[in-house]
């Protein structure tokens, strides 16, 4: 359905796109490149034990590798989905995974860290054109159902951060740096299914109908929905300075704490991401039921509890509560970004672009701010007081009734 070459000469008119009707395969299709797209992105903090010691980094030093990856991904994604909003360009998906494949090849033949530095923000820059352009694909695919479609792209995203450091464990770490070269496979494969996605995306006139079975909000005036979009980025900047914490330095946590090997740590951080995947697919479905407010309520404030215990735990109640902050808090981020969507439904690809930026700028600047305060004081410090994080999700109440038109 999604690449069939023969269909390609037939006119937008000819489709039968349905704009109410899921098109499962298109949603899968744009999930699975997210995998091997996150995937991809997991081999940085994945690796991050090996470059330290290779190149003698610091905590700061792998903190501003993280910051290059994040930065040039938040920038670029408001822009490309304000751009993509007036003039679609489907082959955009394919060429950034191409500029991610760049980045790759030059990862793996870096001689210094300035290498470093423009090879992770080469990712960042596939990175940045992939997202918005994924999420709208996902959106105009979905039938309506759209906290189930997006949460479904999510996940593939999830799942692929979760699979990168076991991948990276057992193919980079035994073998080196030149390793890292075999997960450009991985990049060619997304560029090809995302070939095929662009030519669906084409021959459906999808970005044209899609757009009118948009929900919207219209009893809400304009200072509500500016009000609204700001406490979703306040929630978006509780939940990623904390997942920032442990995505970027859960293994150094463990090791520091518990003196766990580098390879039992990527277990480890495999069980969170693994947790965070789940309740990904978890947070868009029960939306589509019970209310978008209501998961982010759940979800946010609702991981206080488990985030503010952690830090005084033995390592079997660590890898414990690590799971069910994953499952509680991840499920947020689906919720957060289809309620943004639905709050500006004519500019999807550039609230698409916003949140994913904000979600990766603020990762950004908290992987290297948490890095530079952990050579000034300890990672275990750190953990300590990001606990605290969660509880601003009491700003959900501040978000105003919403009712569908």
């Amino acid at each position: 359905m999604i690449g069939d070459p023969a269909e390609q000469a037939q006119s937008q008119q000819s489709t039968s796109f349905d704009a109410t009707k899921t098109i499962l395969p298109v949603v899968a299709a744009v999930s699975f490149v997210h995998l091997l797209n996150d995937l991809i992105q997991a081999i940085l903090p994945s690796i991050y034990p090996l470059l330290k010691t290779e190149y003698s980094l610091s905590f700061a030093q792998i903190g501003l590798i993280t910051l290059s990856f994040q930065l040039m991904a938040s920038v670029l994604q408001p822009a490309v989905g304000l751009y993509t909003d007036k003039h679609p360009k489907p082959y955009l998906l394919p060429c950034g995974m191409l500029m991610t494949l760049l980045g790759l090849i030059l990862l793996a033949s870096s001689s210094s860290f300035a290498g470093l530095l423009v090879a992770s923000a080469m990712i960042g820059m596939g990175s940045s054109t992939f997202h918005p352009e994924a999420s709208r694909v996902a959106r105009m695919a979905s039938g309506g159902r759209f906290g189930f479609a997006q949460s479904f792209f999510q996940v593939g995203g999830n799942a692929g951060s979760a699979f990168g450091p076991l991948l990276a464990a057992a193919i980079i770490l035994p073998r080196g740096l030149d390793a890292i070269l075999w997960f450009t496979l991985f990049a060619i494969l997304g560029i090809a299914v995302l070939s095929a996605v662009s030519r669906w995306t084409i021959r459906s006139g999808a970005s044209l109908k899609g757009a009118k079975k948009q929900p919207h909000f219209s009893h809400l005036t304009m200072a509500q929905v500016k009000g609204a979009l700001l406490v979703l980025a306040i929630l978006v900047f509780s939940k990623y300075i904390y997942m920032a914490a442990l995505t970027n330095y859960y293994t150094f946590y463990l090791m520091e704490k518990f003196a766990v090997s580098v390879a039992d740590s990527q277990l480890y951080l495999f069980i969170f991401l693994a947790s965070v995947a789940l309740g990904t697919f978890v947070g868009g479905p029960v939306g589509d039921k019970i209310g978008r407010k209501a998961v982010i309520w759940i979800s946010i404030l609702g991981a206080a509890p488990f985030t503010l215990l952690l830090p005084y735990c033995n390592l079997y109640w660590t890898a414990a509560l690590s799971v069910l902050i994953g499952l509680v808090l991840s499920s947020a981020f689906s919720a957060i970004i289809v309620l943004a969507q639905e709050l500006v439904p004519h500019k999807i690809g550039l609230i698409s672009g916003i949140f994913f930026g904000l979600m990766f700028g603020i990762s950004g600047i908290a992987a290297a701010g948490l890095g530079a305060w952990a050579d000034a004081t300890s990672i275990v410090q750190v953990f300590q007081y990001c606990a605290y994080l969660p509880l601003l999700g009491v700003v959900t109440v501040l978000l105003p009734k919403m009712r569908k038109d």
